[in-house]
């Protein structure tokens, strides 16, 4: 089942990632500015930040295969919406229906490795799961960049749409032997509140939201300078894909990182390695070095998401760990939906280049504040 899972990420990410490559391109098209930008890729992410949540909740109590087969059809749905309406109000729809769907998509899915999971193994299917997400992320770029070149934006829409066609069909045979949910309301007592009095909880939440300020801002500020110098489509679609690749490379070595150095140690070291290279990129113009760049900045960022993934189930009470799950989305959203306004507006305000040196500090500083048994003991259930 976890195989099956594992595909199911590939496709749907796949689909995500290619899309919101798409609505960037198209975006700066049509003659939108960098702030303009910044607010479809905010729009992309205040969906899930106020559902995902209550979409855990869901997941505890009715299961994984209904909100996965919503997220799939919706994904396909929302970036097909460019190819027939041509205008920035196209855009910002198409944003928001795949904003409800990954909402959908994500949370449960991550639910649903952790309770597959046993806990000797969940670091490492948690690895797993975030390495199927670095592959969709790197085939997404791929497909979008090519077809663009070669077929258009608006064609590109539907071809990236087709993707997401593929796990609504594997649902629909197969998706009976995912996780059932409880099938009862959660329990009184507990909820957000409680949640974020946990003081090692908001920890994770937090860790967790600058790993995505750093994954939103390189996905949507990138092509925004390798457009400006000129490049095609298929060769930032390279560029991005490197940092997939990095991704997918540091997360495969996850497991051995763990087992040779502490939690703190491994993040702390993955956010400096992120900053230093970020602040780089705008130095340089050439395809070359901008790849080896992404590749060096997605290699550091990207051990932290099954990191914080891990830890937030392992922290969850018994029969809630999808509203944790839910919870740690919705404040990793949240931080997506502000991010890129107020680094559009930045470099809106004083130039591209700020953007990097603001966004490496940003980094660099959440490399500082990991501090050695920050996380606590972490228990396993």
């Amino acid at each position: 089942m976890l195989r099956y899972l594992y595909v199911l990420t590939l496709f749907c990410m796949a689909n995500i990632r290619g899309g919101r490559l798409v609505l960037g391109l198209y975006a700066l098209d049509l003659g939108a500015s960098p702030v303009m930008v910044g607010l479809l890729a905010a729009t992309f992410s205040a969906m899930p930040a106020l559902l995902a949540w209550q979409v855990g909740k869901w997941a505890d109590r009715f299961g994984a295969r209904a909100p996965l087969l919503l997220g799939a059809i919706g994904c396909s749905t929302g970036i097909a919406v460019p190819f027939f309406f041509h205008t920035m109000t196209a855009l910002f729809i198409a944003a928001v229906l795949n904003g409800i769907a990954f909402a959908l998509f994500n949370v449960t899915q991550q639910n649903a490795v952790g309770m597959i999971s046993v806990p000797e193994e969940r670091t490492k299917n948690f690895a797993n799961f975030t390495l199927m997400m670095s592959l969709g992320n790197f085939v997404g770029p791929l497909v979008a960049g090519f077809s663009i070149d070669h077929s258009g934006l608006a064609r590109a829409c539907l071809y990236v749409a087709a993707l997401g066609f593929i796990p609504a069909l594997m649902l629909i045979a197969g998706g009976k032997a995912l996780p059932a949910g409880s099938g009862q309301k959660p329990k009184a007592g507990g909820g957000i509140m409680v949640l974020l009095r946990d003081r090692t909880m908001v920890k994770i939440l937090l860790v967790g939201s600058v790993v995505m300020a750093g994954v939103d801002v390189f996905a949507f500020y990138v092509p925004i300078y390798t457009h400006g110098l000129a490049l095609s489509a298929s060769t930032i679609g390279i560029i991005l894909s490197c940092f997939s690749a990095a991704a997918f490379t540091s997360r495969a070595c996850l497991s051995w990182f763990m087992e040779r150095a502490p939690v703190e140690v491994v993040l702390r070291r993955s956010f400096f390695l992120a900053a230093a290279s970020f602040v780089l990129i705008p130095f340089f113009q050439n395809a070359a070095m901008l790849s080896a760049l992404s590749f060096l900045y997605g290699f550091g960022l990207c051990v932290g998401q099954p990191i914080t993934m891990m830890l937030s189930f392992s922290n969850s009470a018994d029969g809630r760990s999808g509203e944790v799950m839910g919870v740690r989305a919705s404040a990793n959203h949240l931080t997506r939906v502000v991010a890129p306004v107020v680094f559009g507006s930045i470099g809106s305000v004083a130039g591209l280049i700020s953007v990097f040196i603001v966004g490496g500090a940003m980094l660099a500083s959440g490399g500082l504040l990991i501090r050695p048994g920050a996380f606590g003991n972490r228990r396993d259930k």
